[in-house]
């Protein structure tokens, strides 16, 4: 069931980007410079109203920068803080099928279905109506959502935020392990206020005053 994601190393490219929103006479985002040319688990730490989710915005191409090139090769997908206003359907079956952007058979959706919720930890819960979930599970069936819906490359702000310790947990193992899983490629941008949860990551970098740090492992992380 590999053959529906995308078999193509996603890729990321930041050129001396900057942002201000309209009206604010300083940036947002400064001379941003980064590159994410291989699959893994990144994350992107910092203090609320530092532009994290602003530098989602333009990687997801929602806003333009004001200078500088953004280079994209990525089949992107979203993992909001607040599964409540992405989620649409009444179960989770339903939820997936708008999910879906291919012509293919009954057969084949039901597969796909079945291996997206395997792949987050949902077996089972196909029928299950969304306001049953824990605020973890709804989580983790956005997740299922970009994946059946072929991401390569989802981007996730800060989606533990709303959530207790077990079901961050949950959601932090499941990016893991699909980030870990080489036979498929796929990479995960996790922005995050929560210095605990740098452990999970294969590269960290920090956005302060507008700047980015370069990417660094997480036993060798300091902070600016």
């Amino acid at each position: 069931m590999l053959d529906f994601l995308e078999s193509e190393i996603p890729h990321i490219h930041f050129k001396d980007v900057s942002f201000s929103y309209p009206g604010e006479k300083e940036n947002l985002i400064l001379k941003c410079n980064f590159s994410i040319k291989k699959t893994g688990f990144w994350m992107v730490v910092g203090n609320n109203g530092s532009g994290k989710s602003t530098l989602l915005k333009l990687i997801n191409g929602i806003i333009k920068p004001n200078n500088g090139i953004i280079k994209s090769k990525a089949n992107i997908g979203m993992v909001f803080q607040n599964p409540d206003h992405q989620i649409l359907m009444p179960n989770c079956r339903s939820e997936l099928l708008i999910n879906i952007n291919q012509n293919i058979s009954d057969y084949e959706i039901n597969k796909k279905i079945e291996y997206v919720l395997d792949q987050v930890g949902l077996n089972g819960f196909e029928r299950r109506p969304v306001h049953t979930l824990s605020g973890g599970q709804k989580q983790r069936l956005t997740i299922a959502c970009a994946l059946i819906s072929n991401r390569n490359f989802i981007l996730l702000d800060e989606p533990t935020a709303l959530l207790d310790q077990t079901s961050q947990l949950k959601v932090l193992k499941t990016i893991k392990n699909l980030t870990s899983d080489h036979k498929k490629p796929l990479s995960a941008l996790w922005i995050t206020h929560r210095y605990e949860e740098l452990i999970y990551a294969d590269s960290v970098a920090e956005l302060k005053n507008g700047f980015l740090s370069g990417w660094q492992q997480p036993s060798k992380f300091q902070y600016n």
